[in-house]
């Protein structure tokens, strides 16, 4: 199977073009487009999120995909890897016009998966990395990360502190939960907990 992907950010873009360039190279090249996969959406979305995550379920080994650029794959170089990488662990093949990639199964291209798959192996632990260090520098400085001790229970916390007699009033009127919450704009769930933690029938 070949599949065309097009993708713009919004819908003031076209696809047009890019189909268009997609159209231009398969009749130069004799390759029919079996299936077309278009879509507005952010490059920023992940796989799963865009038609492309359907797509990526479906393909098989010795399939093509052919779009006009990598950046229509994602906005950041991780993600793009991450997909390259996938399809690469496949055999399925990707082509781009405007960057001439050509990833398939040639020696060139299982360089490059390897090289995908640890770059972004590394990004991953980087990222892990860069996380750990940040929270370690909050708690240094003091910061309580998390929930606090108690917040459940404590007053303090509590969005209803100091409603118990008017709640327990509503509910002698036998107002609802979800009632008594958007009257004082909270959930229902938020209403009940502080009824158990108040004895509130």
């Amino acid at each position: 199977m070949t599949y065309g992907y097009v993708r713009v950010s919004t819908d003031r873009q076209r696809v047009d073009n890019q189909e268009y360039e997609i159209q231009r190279f398969c009749q130069k090249n004799n390759i029919v487009i079996d299936e077309w996969i278009k879509e507005t959406i952010s490059g920023t979305k992940t796989p799963d999120k865009r038609k492309l995550g359907g797509l990526l379920e479906k393909v098989q080994k010795g399939d093509l995909i052919i779009c006009a650029e990598l950046s229509r794959l994602g906005r950041s170089l991780f993600m793009i890897m991450s997909i390259l990488n996938r399809l690469m662990a496949i055999d399925a093949k990707v082509w781009t016009i405007k960057d001439n990639y050509r990833l398939g199964d040639d020696i060139q291209s299982k360089v490059l998966a390897f090289a995908f798959g640890l770059s972004a192996e590394i990004e991953r632990d980087l990222i892990s990395q860069r996380t750990k260090e940040a929270l370690a520098l909050r708690r240094a400085e003091g910061v309580i990360l998390g929930r606090p001790v108690g917040s459940k229970t404590d007053p303090k916390f509590l969005k209803l502190a100091g409603k118990k007699e008017e709640i327990t009033e509503l509910r002698k009127k036998q107002i609802g939960k979800s009632a008594i919450g958007r009257m004082f704009g909270v959930n229902r769930m938020t209403v009940d907990t502080f009824m158990k933690n108040n004895g509130i029938t």
